[in-house]
């Protein structure tokens, strides 16, 4: 804190904070609850409702927490290196800081449910998990968690062992170990659902498992929560409704214990369970007692939202009021900010200012109203008036001190001036618009002369300075109103006397001092406060620029905010840093500080003194706090002073405070309707005209008024303008009529009868506006459908070396697009050819290789031919996978397909095979090309012969449209990248110079032609000739002969010569026919044989389009071919990167594990040396424990045997402690391992020990000091063992840590053997994906069946080199011929044996023939041939005598067959002539068939509806007999077919048979 030398030792001092940031509640008694709110923690008493604060003096409360066992709070500030403060209740002093390694923000802290242990989280950047002991300001254990953002932290109740850590996305439960004074934080994660709600059954490290089943997240339950769980009873909500629930066994019961009616967020039960808090959305905190059966009371009823403004209601020393965002007005008790009431007006709040004159307050509005309240009952707050200004938000509200104005300061520069006294209603006396924006806004009251200064801040854009606007308002402008507004309602501004002033610095705020000229100004360019005095001359005339007398600078930083005190003695100086400074206005030295806010809160939004000064209210900005500061200490005479002041204002107000208030009172209550903006009636107008005034501004109701009058004053001076209007309409249309019927000469253009030039003007003018604006957003859409396009052409056109383009067929549905090519870039080419020099020199190499290896199979040269061809064969068809290289691409540079093993290898392949790629598409589009010119050429040559078609048509005076092929846009799609004039509909746009142009061109082609056309030369040919100068052959057809001129008259007037010229005019026109007929004739042939060449080459063009598609489609499988190469090596590519990343991230982890181990086996190492070390002392209270009850033995063995024996009984009897059965019969072993529990229980055995040594349990006979000596030694037995006890639970506690450590150094050591497991098989699968290489087969068709659909099996076949099973299969065949000409050999033998066998039994068969053939000759018979040939001796010469007479007898048979043949034709001719008649007939016959058709469908009819069922059974069974018939006859012929063919066969059985001939 800094003061000034005239004021040392002032100071503020928080008189009260109210306020609820957040719902983050706890208890820290059983009677009061604690929570955060800005840079406090406010301690409610549930009991009392007081509030007590403790403040955070570095800021802003960060982390939170409470421990109402301890009775303490822990909270962390929010400043660089954070601290945790912990402060003791209800002393509320400071008992510890904890400073951690924290280096911005913890944000979350935990306090155990016993012992003295704290947990903490911080954030970015360390996310490390602490644990304290608080009591002793040690950091017991620690844990980072990078990158986890936590969001709850809580201690188990039962075990403070157990640590709860909520993240966004996991739970984890932290294990605090404890090994004697070593902590250590273990990680149990739990396992949650995945996000398709599911468990997952393992995790996986670095890759877990992917789910595709649909993802279920549970049933869909209500908005509640279970509060607490004691016994079977449980407290929960639903939709602001707590309800019992009573659980015994299975059943249970709900009962309804409070309806609050508004949404609960959390509950929250007292440490001793009697009390139950409920925290409600809107900030309302209920309590609730379980026991008592009763209806919740409300404890805490502040608002959610921040606070807007407050201010001090009259007279300033009683109640202050405040208002927040949200539209709530709250009334605050002012001693000890008790609250008292609140008023919620449903709108949202803009500003607040309370009334010096009366208890009335004014809230502005976003929507531009001031709504008027009445607190003159602070416990009920009412809305009595509501002002609808204008539709502009009221930023600020201003009273002046005497109570007679209420400046508003709304936006646009508007400041409207109302009379805050209620009597007068709040009337709205006037506003004034000033030019710029107003930054800030300050009003002084000038008491003695009744009168009233506003001084308003206003943005001056153009330069960094401040421009100041002062104008006086007094009390005659409230009783004459009217004389100093305008109709408008705007004050004049003579009236206000302005005064204008600009400063040298930019400002946000500035103040005035009353008595003096002297203004206060807080700089945005620099941290400073300026003073300025400002000269008593007016500067409107050109003012100068004040510069500032005086520059305080100032600790603050962001835009800040000035306030005077009432008295003028003191300055306060805000800013966003939440640090409030007074200053002493004479001297501006620093009274005193006060860090009431900060700046993660927003800073500073409002503050206001009270009206005697010893009261500050300031609200932050974003905090919810609202902070009541006092003086603490403070010179007397500055007290003083404020005091006579506040005493003489109060003495001024008195006098119309009772009056305004008891006006106030008797107002009634304003019914506000937040969905309307306003209640006011409607408004009759003189007229009788009804006006709805709702939803109109106090300006609208000013202007339509303005408006009402003008039009009755006005009235007859309209009506009269209004009929000569009409008169002079209806002249000019008259005009207009008249101009249309005149000549074009004559008329007179439109624009000539408008009489408004001016109004003419202003609409062309704005016409032209319009035309501009819409000109602009047409050319910006232009030019970005421009970017587009040219973006687009880019990416699809300019950016390729190859345009797609198409060739159709010209009769067929058939298209054949080529392959789009882009330009390969300098750095593919260069990554091509080096992966191609690299190929280069693999193949180099691997061929010297080959040629040091000698061949260790012995083939023969004809068996290597063979095996070379199959093996060249087999590589080109099937192991290369496709066949590119028979469609242009080079497979000689490819890799084998069994040779790619490493990562560079498949890489390279790939790149290579992307070249392929490329050149198949080459070599398709180069024949696409040759394809695409050849039609080119075949529509020139179509479009040529068609000139001749037209020709031989115009000769023919035909009209036949004309197929004429054309290129598509598909085949040219260059035409899309150019606009024809006839694909644009709408009219061109010309300019006039354009238009000039257009006719000016028109005009010099007419001459052209006129000129070309005019030519005397021609025209006389063109007379004379018909245009040639000799007769053509195409001409024919336009010959004609003139007839003669006799012709006219009738035949019989006709001469000889003139029928002789007649004949001759006739034969010539014949003969000219006939001459054209034949040239019709040939041009119709002509005609033909182009038609049907025009169809014979477009036909051969389709084929051959037909055949470009069936090598593009193969072309195409070609390239899928490839193209599924690439993708099986960038498959196999990515499984080697997924395994090479597995394995790093398994080496990663096998690291950390490493690490892990070697800091347990330190762990397990330390614990050993503790185990060993504590177990000498164990055993050694162990041993004199044992000694101490020998001792006792040895020490009363002289008593007597009864004596002795109740002694004995009584030395092992023991105390009954509950706090020692307690913690024996807990589960919790570390519980009972504390030192406080150990010191504990001895504390209560030493009390229960007490009992028992009183004289009364002493057996009688018993001397009093032996039973003292008794006594003592029973107490030293308790004692020792009490320690043995404990030391055994440590020892214990001990070796159970020893024994986790050495299961986890078990469980890591199975860890890192899994994890060498998994490496090992990482890297054999890395080898097998090596070795197990994808290859591409390409198969013939028809070379593999499949017997089913099935695809067979493959895992376990083995892919073999193809030479070696060709060199095999060669050794194979070769010893296959060898046996096959063994084979040959013997078969030949054997053949040779059976054929001299055969050759054996031929020539005994011969024998036999020779002796049959010897005994048919000895008796053969002799025929007349046989005797004549041999009887006659010249046989040859009587045969062709013979033979001649034959020769005769058949001419003589040649001619009677024609004679026979003329009368069988004869006859046939005959028959013809009775076929056709009977044809005829027949045809007649058929025409009465028909009609006898027709009669039998009449008569079946009619026998079907008569009765003839039984004939027709007759008829069907007469059928049916003859179907059985024929079938049995079949049977018959089909059995006797079967014994012919039975006895055939035994025929040809019995006939010899021959012999074959193997």
């Amino acid at each position: 804190m800094a003061a000034g030398p005239g004021s040392a030792g002032a100071a503020l001092d928080v008189s009260w904070v109210q306020g609820f940031s957040n719902k983050n509640l706890a208890f820290v008694s059983n009677q009061t609850v604690c929570y955060p709110c800005g840079n406090y923690i406010l301690f409610l008493d549930i009991k009392t409702k007081k509030t007590r604060a403790v403040q955070c003096q570095t800021g802003q409360v960060g982390a939170f927490a409470a421990n109402a066992n301890s009775q303490v709070v822990a909270f962390s500030d929010r400043k660089l290196n954070p601290l945790i403060h912990i402060y003791t209740f209800p002393e509320l002093r400071k008992l510890t800081e904890l400073k951690g390694d924290a280096q911005l923000d913890y944000t979350l802290l935990a306090f155990s449910f016993k012992g003295p242990y704290l947990a903490s989280y911080s954030s970015i950047p360390e996310f490390v998990l602490s644990v304290w002991n608080w009591q002793e300001n040690l950091l017991l254990c620690s844990e980072s968690q990078p990158g986890l953002t936590g969001t709850a932290l809580s201690f188990n109740p039962m075990n403070w062992q157990q640590l709860c850590f909520v993240a966004e996305s996991s739970v984890t439960i932290w294990r605090i170990e404890r090994s004697k004074d070593e902590h250590h934080l273990t990680r149990h994660p739990v396992e949650l659902p995945d996000d398709h709600g599911a468990m997952s059954p393992h995790e996986d490290l670095f890759f877990p498992a992917s789910r595709n089943d649909d993802p279920y997240y549970g049933p869909d339950l209500p908005v509640s929560a279970i509060a607490g769980l004691k016994g079977h009873e449980a407290e929960t909500f639903v939709e602001g409704i707590l309800m019992f629930c009573h659980i015994k066994d299975l059943q249970y019961e709900i009962k309804i214990c409070a309806d609050i009616s508004q949404p609960i967020s959390s509950l929250l039960f007292s440490p001793d369970y009697t009390s139950l808090l409920l925290v409600t959305d809107q900030g309302t905190v209920y309590s609730y007692r379980p026991a008592h059966s009763g209806e919740a009371v409300k404890l805490l009823d502040t608002s959610s939202s921040c606070f807007l403004a407050a201010d001090f209601l009259t007279p300033g020393n009683n109640y202050c009021v405040s208002v927040t965002i949200s539209g709530e007005v709250q009334v605050w008790s002012l001693e000890d900010g008790t609250f008292l009431s609140k008023l919620n007006l449903g709108i949202k709040a803009t500003s607040m200012a309370c009334c010096p004159s009366s208890n009335s307050v004014a809230v502005g509005t976003q929507t531009g109203q001031i709504c008027f309240l009445d607190v003159t009952k602070a416990e009920a707050p009412r809305v009595v008036h509501r002002t609808f200004l204008s539709k502009l938000p009221v930023l600020s509200l201003h009273y002046d001190q005497s109570g007679q104005f209420l400046i508003a300061r709304a936006t646009e520069g508007h400041i409207f001036i109302l009379d805050a006294r209620p009597s007068k209603f709040f009337q709205v006396l006037g506003y004034i618009v000033l030019a710029g924006e107003v930054l800030h806004l300050s009003v002084i009251s000038d008491l003695k002369y009744d009168s009233v200064e506003v001084m308003v801040l206003l943005n001056v854009a153009e330069v960094q300075q401040a421009r100041l606007e002062i104008f006086h308002l007094s009390s005659a402008m409230i009783a004459d109103n009217d004389k100093y507004v305008n109709e408008q309602g705007m004050f004049n501004a003579n009236d206000l006397k302005k005064e204008q002033y600009d400063l040298d610095y930019p400002l946000t705020s500035a103040v005035r001092l009353k008595s003096h000229n002297i203004v206060y100004g807080y700089c945005t360019c620099a941290p400073f406060i300026c003073k300025y005095y400002l000269s008593a001359k007016n500067k409107w005339d050109g003012p100068s620029v004040f510069s500032a007398e005086k520059k305080i600078p100032s600790k603050q930083f962001g835009s800040g905010l000035l306030c005077l005190s009432p008295n003028s003695q003191w300055l306060a100086a805000a800013a966003k840093d939440g640090v409030l400074f007074i200053y002493n206005t004479s001297t501006l030295d620093i009274l005193a500080q006060k860090h009431c806010h900060s700046y993660q809160g927003g800073g500073i939004r409002s503050m206001v003194f009270s009206l005697d000064g010893n009261f500050i209210l300031v609200n932050g900005e974003n905090d919810c706090a609202l902070v009541c500061l006092k003086w603490k200490e403070i010179k007397e005479t500055e007290i003083e002073e404020a005091a006579l002041y506040w005493q003489s204002l109060r003495d001024i107000l008195n006098k119309s405070a009772s009056d305004e208030n008891s006006v106030l009172k008797s107002m009634a209550e304003w019914k506000f309707d937040p969905e309307c903006t306003s209640k006011s009636p409607p408004v009759t107008e003189e007229d009788g005209n009804v006006t709805n005034t709702d939803d109109m501004t106090w300006i609208g109701q000013k202007i339509q008024k303005v408006m009402r009058e003008e039009t009755q004053r006005f009235a007859n001076q309209k009506e009269e303008l209004q009929m000569g209007i009409k008169k002079l309409r209806e002249t000019i249309q008259k005009m207009m009529h008249e101009n249309e019927q005149v000549p074009d000469i004559e008329k007179l253009e439109h624009s000539e009868f408008n009489l408004d030039l001016k109004e003419q003007e202003q609409v062309q003018a704005a016409a032209e506006e319009d035309v501009a604006r819409a000109r602009r957003e047409l050319e910006m859409e232009i030019l970005y459908h421009c970017y587009l396009q040219d973006l687009i052409k880019y990416k699809c056109w300019d950016d390729l070396c190859v345009k797609e383009r198409a060739v159709k067929c010209f009769h067929m549905d058939c298209e054949v697009r080529n392959y789009p090519l882009k330009v390969r870039s300098k750095e593919e080419l260069e990554t091509l050819k080096k992966v191609l020099r690299l190929k280069q020199a693999e193949t180099a190499d691997l061929q010297a290789q080959k040629k040091n290896l000698d061949s260790e199979m012995a083939l023969s040269a004809e068996e290597r031919e063979k095996a070379a061809e199959v093996t060249v064969d087999g590589a080109s068809l099937c192991l290369n996978g496709s066949l590119s290289s028979q469609y242009g691409g080079d497979t000689s540079i490819l890799y084998h397909q069994c040779d790619l093993h490493t990562k560079e290898q498949k890489l390279n392949q790939t790149i290579l095979l992307k070249d392929v790629i490329y050149k198949v598409k080459t070599a398709f589009n180069e024949e696409f090309d040759i394809v695409v010119q050849k039609k080119e050429q075949e529509i020139a040559r179509v479009k040529e012969r068609n000139l001749k078609i037209q020709e031989i048509l115009e000769q023919l005076e035909l009209q036949v449209e004309l197929w004429e092929p054309v290129l598509t846009d598909d085949e040219m799609p260059e035409r899309a990248l150019t606009v024809q004039d006839s694909e644009i509909k709408a009219e061109k746009y010309m300019t006039q110079e354009e238009k000039e142009q257009a006719e000016l061109l028109a005009k010099l082609e007419m001459e052209r032609r006129l000129a070309a056309t005019d030519d005397e030369r021609l025209r006389a040919l063109d007379d004379m000739m018909g245009g040639v100068l000799e007769i053509r052959r195409e001409d024919v057809l336009k010959l004609d002969i003139p007839p003669p001129d006799f012709i006219s008259r009738p035949e019989d007037l006709w001469t000889e010569e003139e029928t002789k010229v007649f004949e001759e005019y006739e034969k010539k026109v014949n003969e000219l026919n006939e001459e054209k007929e034949e040239y019709r004739q040939f041009l119709r042939n002509e005609w033909n044989k182009l038609e049907a060449s025009i169809k014979e080459t477009t036909q051969n063009f389709d084929d051959i389009v037909c055949k470009l598609s069936e090598k593009k489609l193969k072309s195409q499988m070609v390239i899928y071919q490839e193209e599924l190469k690439i993708v099986n090596l960038i498959y196999a590519l990515l499984l080697d990167e997924e395994l090479d990343t597995r394995e790093a991230g398994l080496h990663k982890f096998l690291m950390k594990k490493k690490k892990e181990k070697v800091k347990g086996a330190r762990k397990i190492l330390t614990t050993k040396y503790g185990v060993e070390a504590y177990r000498g002392p164990y055993t050694d209270a162990l041993q004199e424990e044992k000694s101490l009850e020998h001792g006792f033995m040895k020490q009363f063995a002289h008593i007597p045997g009864n004596l002795f024996e109740e002694l004995l009984q009584l030395y092992k009897h023991r105390p009954e402690t509950s706090r020692t059965e307690t913690l024996l019969d807990t589960a919790n072993p570390y519980v009972k391992g504390s030192p406080e529990d150990y010191q504990d229980a001895l504390s209560h055995l030493m009390k229960a020990m007490d009992e028992l040594d009183s004289p009364e349990h002493m057996p009688s006979g018993l001397d009093q000091s032996l039973w003292k000596h008794f006594c003592l030694a029973r107490r030293n037995k308790m004692e020792s063992e009490e320690l043995v006890k404990w030391k055994a639970l440590a020892l214990a506690e001990m070796q159970a840590c020893l024994q986790r450590r050495t299961d986890e150094n078990d469980k890591m050591k199975s860890e890192l053997e899994s994890t060498f497991q998994e490496l090992i098989w990482l890297k054999e699968e890395k080898m097998k994906l090596q070795q197990n290489l994808t290859v591409q087969f390409l198969l013939k068709q028809g070379q593999v069946e499949l017997g089913s659909t099935q695809i067979p099996e493959y895992s376990d076949a083995i892919l073999i080199d193809r030479r070696v099973v060709e060199e095999l299969n060669c050794a194979l065949a070769a010893q296959g011929e060898k046996k096959i000409t063994a084979m040959v050999e013997f078969k030949d033998f054997s053949k040779g044996i059976i054929q001299l066998e055969w050759e054996h039994k031929k020539m005994k068969m011969q024998i036999q023939d020779l002796k049959e053939k010897a005994r048919d000759i000895v008796i053969l018979p002799i025929s007349k041939d046989c005797q004549l040939f041999l009887t006659v001796q010249n046989y040859e010469t009587h045969i062709a005598q013979h033979l001649a007479g034959m020769e005769q007898s058949l001419g003589v048979m040649d001619k009677l067959h024609k004679k026979n043949v003329k009368n069988h034709q004869k006859k046939v001719r005959e028959l013809k002539k009775c076929i056709h008649l009977k044809e005829q007939a027949n045809y007649e016959l058929s025409l009465q068939l028909k009609e006898m058709l027709v009669s039998v469908s009449e008569r079946m009819h009619i026998f079907e509806a008569a009765d003839t069922r039984d004939i027709s059974e007759k008829i069907t069974r007469q059928r049916y007999q003859e179907i059985l018939k024929q079938k049995h006859l079949r049977n018959l012929i089909r059995e006797q077919e079967k014994q012919l063919a039975i006895l055939q066969s035994k025929i040809e059985s019995c006939n010899p048979r021959t012999l074959h001939i193997i």
